[in-house]
């Protein structure tokens, strides 16, 4: 019997690499007949450097407005600041400058503005219903992006956002947020800190992996994921080498942007993900750094149930032969990136609150190794002490 699958394409129409971002910001602008461009900013990037200036002197007077206050992980209120300010301005076109968090909340502020969502509380309104956007409004303006990290949620349909009453990181979903165009400039990404733009491609290599060792991988996805996987590999230690190397920086970037067909395509992450929602959203761990020190040890725990899959990612790492889970614990230290729950003061004591909550992921249900209850997550946890 042959394997079945789906793939569906989505709403993005564009993708631009390796040009300056104020003037493919300026083009995507003319392109979609945009009058009044909010902006959603790095609050470092915009105070720091001229780079949003230079998009702001690009636009001219169809800048309406600055975002700059967005924390990680997204939170609601923070979105629903944004909602207002963008709803003051009458923005017609949101332009993104910065990393995931930033992405994510642009595209939860384009679902506010088209339902009327004016309270935390009132995004409630916007969970999916049995995973889909059910009796959800879609946005009448959409977004443009220029990633500065290489977490890669600019390719996605999904944005995850942090409710503050429950300290837990919820997904929303429609087709028509992922943005219109996004605009891979390698030169911008050179004021991101190392460790951030660093473990952010951990973050895109644990995509790769998890997407290639899925149950529901396939040729298609598996063709993107491996060779996201070897760009990544191979332009990561380039880049801690010589910051100043662009040529690396977009290899990162493309790299990053291939690691996303298996989520655009449906195939599900696993338990490094799913874990990795938790330690984010309860204890304010970076998203790159949890994949940093939970991918090799989701890899090891799930070795019995996909070697064969596993293998296939140690070749694309340039080692065939090699055990990918020992390949990629080395490479990720030779990035010095933390490696343990311990290094960002996560301890066993909070093992079994982690395992429960992530039970209640959308990703460790689906692991390739079928994971019945929190005591196999605490089996993984215990493999990251």
């Amino acid at each position: 019997m042959t394997s079945a699958g789906r793939v569906v394409f989505g709403q993005m129409e564009e993708v631009r690499f390796g040009v300056p971002a104020a003037a493919a910001v300026a083009e995507q602008v003319e392109r979609l007949s945009a009058q009044r461009v909010f902006l959603m900013v790095s609050g470092t990037l915009n105070r720091t450097t001229d780079e949003i200036e230079r998009v702001r002197r690009a636009l001219g007077n169809k800048c309406v407005g600055t975002f700059d206050r967005m924390p990680a992980h997204s939170p609601r209120t923070a979105v629903i600041a944004a909602t207002e300010q963008a709803r003051a301005a009458r923005a017609d076109l949101i332009v993104t400058i910065g990393g995931g968090s930033v992405t994510d909340a642009a595209k939860a502020v384009q679902l506010c503005l088209a339902n009327d969502v004016r309270t935390a509380e009132a995004m409630d309104r916007l969970r999916p219903v049995d995973g889909a956007a059910s009796g959800i409004r879609p946005p009448a303006i959409r977004q443009v992006s220029v990633p500065t990290t290489l977490s890669a949620g600019e390719f996605s349909g999904v944005a995850g956002v942090t409710d503050e009453r429950s300290r837990v990181k919820e997904m929303i979903r429609h087709a028509l947020i992922i943005p219109a165009a996004v605009i891979l400039d390698p030169a911008i990404t050179v004021h991101t800190p190392e460790w951030l733009f660093l473990s952010t491609g951990i973050r895109a290599v644990d995509h790769c992996v998890e997407g290639t060792c899925a149950a529901g991988a396939n040729a298609y996805t598996d063709a993107q994921a491996l060779r996201g996987l070897s760009l990544l590999t191979a332009g990561l230690p380039r880049v801690k080498a010589d910051p100043a190397d662009l040529r690396a920086r977009l290899d990162c970037q493309m790299g990053a942007w291939l690691s996303m067909a298996p989520l655009a395509a449906g195939v599900p992450m696993g338990a490094s993900h799913g874990i990795g929602y938790v330690l984010g959203a309860v204890f304010d761990v970076p998203h790159g750094h949890t994949s940093c020190i939970m991918l090799p040890a989701v890899m090891r725990w799930n070795k019995p149930a996909n070697a064969e899959r596993q293998a296939q990612v140690a070749s694309a790492m340039g080692r065939p032969g090699g055990d990918a889970s020992e390949l990629l614990d080395r490479f990720i230290a030779g990035l010095d990136m933390p490696r343990s729950l311990a290094a960002v003061n996560v301890g066993r004591d909070q093992f079994d609150r982690i395992a429960e909550a992530a039970m209640h992921t959308p990703w460790v249900p689906r692991n390739p190794r079928p994971i019945a209850g929190p005591a196999q997550v605490r089996e993984i946890l215990d493999l990251a002490a």
